[in-house]
């Protein structure tokens, strides 16, 4: 919780009931009891700068719920339909403050996704999130449409693909 709290300074700050520690921590509980969940931690010094973490998405999964596709041409059901073999959903990669800009974002997203045997990856993006959008464009990962979840007070996210292995 404290690389969450390190992380969103400005956005807890808001007062945004999604960016909240307790909305944080309830998520968290949630993923971590989901199949296949790996994390990442980076430290510096023995403390914790940043993590990522995610999980494939199972045959039940209600990852792709709200799913609105850019090209009106692809099949929708099969793009979403998921074995817990085709897709991991990278949740999330958060650095805190002090440690912003230097790097280790991507590098815990390389770790994260070095080993992952999943065909693709998908992750979610706030459209007005620039500076990770940049960076996720810059790794290679596409848009694909827009996503709400299902959360209490969930924004609308672009939602991102790329291949893995």
């Amino acid at each position: 919780m404290d690389v969450f709290t390190r992380s969103y300074v400005e956005q807890t700050a808001t007062g945004d009931p999604f960016r909240s520690r307790e909305a944080f921590g309830e998520r968290f509980d949630a993923y971590t009891r989901g199949s296949g969940f790996d994390l990442v931690v980076g430290y510096i010094s023995g403390a914790a700068v940043g993590q990522s973490w995610g999980w494939p998405l199972g045959p039940d999964s209600a990852w792709w719920g709200g799913l609105q596709l850019d090209d009106a041409a692809e099949d929708q059901a099969a793009f979403v339909a998921e074995d817990g073999a085709r897709t991991f959903a990278l949740s999330e990669i958060m650095v805190d403050v002090d440690h912003a800009g230097q790097g280790y974002a991507h590098a815990l997203h390389d770790e994260l996704l070095k080993a992952r045997t999943e065909q693709r990856g998908t992750l979610l993006v706030k459209p007005d999130n620039e500076r990770a959008y940049g960076a996720y464009r810059r790794w290679g990962w596409s848009r694909v449409g827009t996503l709400t979840p299902g959360w209490d007070h969930a924004p609308t996210f672009d939602v991102l693909i790329r291949p893995l292995g």
